[in-house]
């Protein structure tokens, strides 16, 4: 039985893309489950149950031994967010009918079915535009000077908050 996740990412999810993420900063770089927990601030039995799913995916490939751990599958570039997203949530999707048939009861009479279809490719196609590679660059944001400068003239604030 096929069941579709709505858009909304789980935590699991999100620290896959992080652990990915992370090790396309060291592509080539094979890494232990624990080592890869410390650098992101995650339990090392959560660290170890997405290391593995992400490995039956095909997206790590995991190593035995004593110098043993994971690393990409494939370089940075060959992997996307839509790769990542899938091998952790399965078929996703903005409504349960735009990923399959049948999950729906009110499918055969909706009106707006091809249109969610539409929206879930569009979405989808950005999602697999964007790679670990694009991930694992910085992105610089700008900085609103005048709110510092504001900041500055009201002194320390009494909260410290």
């Amino acid at each position: 039985m096929l069941v579709a996740t709505m858009l909304r990412l789980s935590k699991l999810t999100d620290y896959g893309t992080v652990i990915m993420t992370h090790l396309a900063r060291n592509p080539g770089r094979i890494c232990s489950a624990a080592e890869v927990a410390a650098a992101i601030g995650v339990a090392v039995p959560t660290t170890s149950k997405i290391l593995k799913r992400l490995a039956r995916h095909h997206l790590l490939q995991s190593l035995r031994g004593a110098n043993g751990g994971y690393l990409l599958a494939r370089a940075p570039e060959q992997i996307s967010i839509a790769q990542v997203i899938d091998a952790m949530e399965g078929p996703a999707g903005m409504t349960e009918c735009s990923v399959a048939a049948g999950l729906c009861a009110q499918e055969r009479l909706c009106a707006i079915r091809a249109n969610w279809q539409s929206i879930n490719g569009v979405v989808f196609r950005a999602l697999d535009g964007v790679t670990l590679a694009d991930m694992a660059q910085p992105v610089l944001r700008q900085v609103d000077i005048g709110a510092l400068h504001d900041r500055r003239a009201q002194g320390p604030r009494a909260d410290n908050s």
